[in-house]
């Protein structure tokens, strides 16, 4: 055993591990102050890096479901003011019915009816421009996909629900309508041919023993022997906004017979004559979809081209006219009357709106709503005439179209909530939830374990500082050897 004056190594020793008890010891205090058992990089390198990233996500996640909530109150305030747009045309169906009773009604309250239809038409088109989210305006078309008409010769109108062969349509570009079958009217002809010397002559002959009953489309018709044919010709058009069927007289071969046609176009339009022989040379029956004594009316059929993807559309479809051609994805384009088989190439444009969400915390996690245009021009309702029979019928049909349009675009909206919105919310919880666990077990401090691992670096403190003070008296055995 050796004695040392100038180094005392158990003094040094004993400091230095003192020194790094207390370091431990101010480390303990720090995690079980803030609760994190990483504060700074130095405490544990590699796992700042990973929690920073799940922090980055768990930041994006957040900020994702409060998007999810944003675009779920943008849907609502659509949905809301298409809901009141469907109002408005449901009222303006009445009116047109309303109007069509001109057995009831004079002058003046058909023409009463005819400015309240007018006035809605404003009004609808008031909501369509006024209705917005912020300064984003919903409903005028700026929101999702629009497509506008070039060739108005043959077309009467596109409307785009922002999906075309099952893709998001993201980029404007022109629509090719390859017109490959013509809508046509259902149509049947009397067999019942009565001679005459020219068409006036048939007109203002009497039906005699032809008299009887027939009904079309379950309306029923008497006829009487002294009645002319064109008495017949008459009454069955002042009643086709019931039966959506007008009558002509034909003349050829020196007999005269009564021509039927539909007012609309397609199979939509086919119809059902049951005759006790005035329009049939005896009793019987016309049923123009199975080809009894008529013929069918013709949906018409098209290959609609959007960028590089073409989709085959068909009229008739969900009971719309033979001119009112749609497809899988909710896309819906009408044809003008007499559209004949054609190649129209830029038949219309398609212009992208900014109606995108991000509904996801990373990258390319988007999602699209396409609201489109409900303008009166969009909808195909303006300039609708309900003061004469012809102008009601084909009221109700464009009254009857528009509302199947809110309707459908309202069911859109509303499983664009339902399955997209709310099942992200619900989905994105989850994952929040997954990773702020997994974040919090590699930052956060076990306090049951600091709380040992502080005690025990507490009693290291306390005694390595007695040792040390030991350690510094025994150089003080020297002066022993000193005075001896």
């Amino acid at each position: 055993m050796s004695f040392r004056i100038n180094s005392n190594i158990s003094a040094m020793g004993a400091l230095r591990n003192l020194n790094m008890n207390s370091t431990m010891f101010n480390k303990s205090i720090n995690r079980l102050s803030t609760g994190m058992r990483i504060n700074s990089a130095a405490d544990d390198p590699a796992g700042l890096i990973v929690s920073e990233n799940f922090r980055a996500q768990i930041s994006g996640v957040s900020q994702a479901i409060r998007n999810n909530q944003d675009a779920m109150n943008y849907a609502k305030t659509a949905e809301g003011a298409l809901d009141e747009i469907a109002r408005l045309l449901r009222e303006g169906r009445e009116l047109a019915v309303q109007s069509g009773n001109t057995a009831l009604l004079d002058a003046n309250q058909i023409q009463a009816n005819q400015n309240q239809w007018n006035l809605m038409v404003q009004s609808v088109n008031r909501i369509a421009t006024d209705t917005a989210f912020g300064k984003k305006r919903l409903l005028d078309g700026s929101s999702g996909v629009n497509a506008s008409v070039v060739n108005l010769a043959n077309v009467r109108n596109i409307s785009l629900s922002g999906v075309f062969n099952g893709q998001s349509v993201t980029s404007n570009g022109p629509i090719d309508i390859d017109i490959t079958a013509a809508s046509t009217k259902a149509t049947a002809t009397g067999t019942n041919t009565i001679a005459a010397a020219s068409l006036n002559a048939y007109l203002g002959a009497a039906v005699g023993t032809d008299a009887g009953q027939f009904a079309i489309n379950g309306t029923t018709f008497s006829v009487s022997a002294t009645d002319t044919w064109g008495d017949v010709v008459a009454r069955i058009n002042e009643r086709s906004a019931q039966t959506g069927i007008t009558a002509e007289a034909v003349y050829g071969g020196g007999n005269g017979s009564i021509k039927l046609t539909s007012t609309t176009y397609g199979s939509k339009g086919d119809f059902v004559v049951s005759d006790s022989g005035v329009l049939l040379t005896a009793a019987g029956l016309i049923d123009t979809k199975n080809a009894v004594g008529g013929t069918a009316g013709v949906n018409a059929v098209a290959d609609v081209t959007i960028g590089t993807e073409t989709v085959t559309f068909t009229g008739g479809l969900m009971g719309r006219d033979g001119l009112t051609l749609s497809d899988a994805d909710g896309n819906v384009i009408t044809l003008q009357p007499g559209a004949a088989v054609a190649t129209l190439n830029d038949a219309g444009y398609v212009q992208v709106g900014s109606a995108q969400f991000q509904t996801g915390g990373n990258a390319g996690q988007r999602t699209t709503l396409s609201i489109g245009s409900f303008l009166s021009s969009a909808l195909d309702i303006d300039n609708l005439d309900l003061t004469t029979p012809n102008g009601v019928n084909a009221a109700m049909g464009k009254i009857e179209n528009a509302i199947s349009e809110l309707s459908r675009k309202r069911g859109e909206i509303g499983s664009f909530m339902r399955n997209v919105l709310e099942s992200n919310v619900r989905s994105l919880g989850i994952a929040k939830e997954n990773l702020q666990a997994t974040e919090s077990a590699i930052r956060d401090v076990d306090i049951a374990d600091e709380m040992t691992n502080y005690t025990k670096l507490q009693i290291l403190q306390q005694s390595g500082l007695s040792v040390l003070a030991q350690a510094n008296q025994a150089p003080q055995g020297v002066l022993s050897l000193l005075r001896g």
